[in-house]
């Protein structure tokens, strides 16, 4: 069992026949996602690996080929039209690769997807992976083995060493959501958490926080009223100097808010295990 996507995803790539898109695509095929159509206009009518078919819209792509998914590669000026194209195709979950994407494009984009009911993760995320059934986004399949443990997290790169050292102690994964670290993007802290809460194959959650903003705050505040399920975390940046920004957009501390020791003090105080290192995670959960 897992969350959001799983052997039944059906995936559309906006953005297929680009450096990124292709070489993603290649990766997801080689660990079993089904792509069925990418998206470029103008080359409609061709193929990807011999096996997926390109077509000039998404709404064509969907009707096609009755993907249920979207996965966005496409540069960040035009990643919002992309996600507002997808959402209209008829697809319920859109995941988007892209960074840089502008804040105002994404309060657009939000306002819109929260209109119509349709789940985005990301931007700027390393996206979704549910080990041994699919991979919609650009997590390392091989890192991970299947599990009973829900992660969650800003951060890409803690994101892929966390899921190696669980799999080094023999420890699986349910599903991992890579929500990334942008100041605006669709799915957050508590929406994971409320899924792997409401999941009965999940059984213990990592939440990989960082400086900047309240998330991890408020995520402490939700874990210590509504889960049940034990949760472990890690706060990246407790080094961060003030007013200097870390990696993601959103990773800045600024007028004495998203400091990494606020942050580790109320998830403690939520009764969850805060990590120093990410190495001692595996540790934490058993």
């Amino acid at each position: 069992m897992s969350i959001l996507i799983d052997k039944n995803t059906r995936l559309v790539v906006h953005g297929i026949t680009g450096n990124e898109g292709l070489f993603h695509t290649t990766q997801m095929l080689a660990y079993g996602t089904q792509v069925v159509a990418g998206v470029t206009p103008g080359k409609g009518g061709e193929w990807v690996e011999n096996k997926v078919p390109v077509f000039d819209s998404a709404k064509l792509a969907v009707e096609a080929t009755g993907a249920n998914t979207s996965i966005i590669f496409v540069p960040a000026r035009f990643a919002a039209d992309s996600i507002f194209e997808a959402a209209d195709s008829g697809v319920k979950l859109i995941v988007c690769i892209t960074e840089g994407v502008p804040v105002q494009d994404m309060i657009r984009v939000r306002a819109y997807l929260d209109q119509v009911n349709i789940r985005l993760v990301g931007p700027n995320c390393p996206g979704l992976l549910t080990p041994g059934e699919s991979k919609v986004g650009i997590i390392p399949g091989n890192i991970a083995i299947p599990g009973n443990i829900g992660v969650v997290s800003r951060s890409g790169t803690l994101t892929y060493e966390v899921l190696y050292a669980l799999k080094l102690k023999g420890m699986g994964v349910s599903t991992c959501v890579g929500i990334g670290g942008d100041p605006i993007n669709g799915t957050n802290f508590i929406d994971a958490l409320s899924m792997f809460e409401a999941d009965p194959y999940t059984e213990k959650v990592i939440l990989m926080g960082e400086i900047g903003g309240t998330d991890e705050e408020k995520a402490a505040e939700f874990i210590s009223k509504h889960m049940t399920k034990p949760v472990v975390s890690f706060i990246a940046g407790q080094s961060a100097p003030p007013g200097k920004r870390m990696g993601h957009a959103g990773a800045i501390v600024e007028g004495g808010s998203g400091l990494a020791a606020d942050k580790v003090k109320a998830l403690e105080s939520a009764g969850v295990k805060v990590a120093k290192h990410p190495e001692q995670i595996p540790d934490l959960l058993s």
